[in-house]
């Protein structure tokens, strides 16, 4: 089953905008600073999560094709072919 490279990617960029948001205000530090870590969080988790999802996608698909020839390969010996 193939993943939702694009919908992972928006979770995890939210959840890091909300993460280092959070652990800013909590550390003192100004709002501006806050906000501007917390998009280039956002942005490079969007990046890497959407650069892994289509990763195991990848490994997917390459595995389920390797599982569906080699099944095909398996009945054709059985037939004697």
């Amino acid at each position: 089953m193939v993943l939702p490279a694009r919908p992972i990617a928006a979770y995890a960029a939210v959840m890091f905008f909300f993460t280092i948001s959070i652990v800013g205000l909590w550390s003192k530090l100004p709002p501006f600073t806050c906000c501007k870590r917390a998009c280039i969080a956002a942005v490079l988790a969007y990046i890497i999560a959407l650069i892994a999802a289509k990763t195991i996608n990848a490994i997917l698909a390459g595995a389920i094709i390797d599982n569906y020839l080699n099944r095909i390969r398996g009945k054709n010996r059985a037939a004697g072919h």
